[in-house]
């Protein structure tokens, strides 16, 4: 029966937990994984489990509607008689891996349900997508504790976004993909990572001075630079400042790389084939990686499940 528009997967290639302290994202949408509104058999168990879930964040938006507190005008008496009818999100987009499963369904609710709804056309203006970025922080709240608004405008828009601080974000163009050795790849942990245990330990760790430190005086530095290379397209000082914030996140946010990983992520380092970091919070989920030369890489990652997302 009824499929509603697709809705994308989102990887943030660079900003994680340092956007919280306003260093520069860089997010991408991936059109590998999707989702979309179905009424189809309703009777499947991922269907039933879906529309459970649905159920129970309406009543959460119709609260909020209710104390007059709810960002977004949505329409919740159409959105209630449709999860009636069995309404449930088809998505392929693995839950608690980092790449956006609960962005993608609040921007398809978003799309499905708010009246005067800001448009997803490519004249955006800055300040739509500042509102946007606030209704989505409220909504998507729900599922993380806390949300930065982020991942469902990417999952809206389609775009990739580019964050200077928390109220300067745009969409910005990425080099075309190229023929060349270079690549960026995603291992797969399998197994899922909470985004709430990690963020609480990142906000723990922001109570010592020396963490504090760290994040402003090199975290931030390199981050940016990564940022303002591959938007070039300038792959040597990329890949310095990449090492860089690899060192850093094996020496700082060890505990947010699962340790299995740890053993592989230091080769990566002392051999130069390739450099991970954290894709989202970490804990589990995804791992993203980059590369000067993906068979150079590829035999030290033989035992890893991975998957190449874009090449240079």
């Amino acid at each position: 029966m009824s499929k509603g528009p697709l809705f994308y997967a989102k990887i943030l290639l660079f900003g994680e937990y340092g956007i919280i302290k306003d260093s520069m994202g860089l997010s991408i949408p991936y059109n590998y994984y999707k989702g979309a509104f179905q009424f189809t058999n309703p009777e499947a168990e991922e269907s039933k489990d879906s529309n459970a879930h649905l159920s129970k964040y309406h009543k959460h938006l119709q609260k909020l509607q209710d104390a007059g507190e709810l960002n977004a005008q949505l329409d919740l008496i159409s959105f209630k008689e449709d999860i009636d009818q069995g309404l449930h999100f088809d998505s392929s987009i693995p839950r608690g891996f980092g790449v956006g499963s609960s962005g993608a369904l609040v921007a398809a609710i978003y799309d499905r349900y708010a009246v005067d709804k800001i448009s997803k056309g490519q004249e955006l203006k800055r300040e739509d997508i500042v509102e946007l970025k606030a209704i989505f922080s409220q909504m998507e709240s729900y599922f993380h504790g806390k949300s930065s608004g982020i991942d469902p405008t990417i999952c809206y828009l389609n775009l990739p976004l580019l964050i200077k601080s928390k109220d300067d974000l745009g969409t910005v163009t990425i080099p075309e993909e190229g023929v060349g050795e270079g690549a960026i790849f995603l291992i797969n942990s399998g197994q899922p990572g909470e985004t709430q245990p990690m963020v609480n330990i990142f906000m723990e760790k922001l109570k010592e001075e020396g963490f504090r430190n760290m994040l402003k005086e090199q975290f931030v530095t390199y981050n940016d630079a990564c940022i303002k290379s591959f938007l070039k397209g300038d792959i040597k000082p990329l890949f310095s400042n990449l090492k860089n914030l690899s060192k850093l996140a094996l020496d700082y946010f060890s505990p947010m790389i699962p340790s299995n990983y740890h053993e592989i992520w230091k080769k990566g380092i002392e051999s130069n084939a390739f450099y991970l970091k954290l894709c989202g919070s970490g804990g589990g989920g995804f791992i993203l990686g980059f590369t000067r030369d993906y068979s150079k890489a590829q035999p030290l990652l033989a035992d890893y499940n991975h998957e190449v997302i874009y090449k240079f």
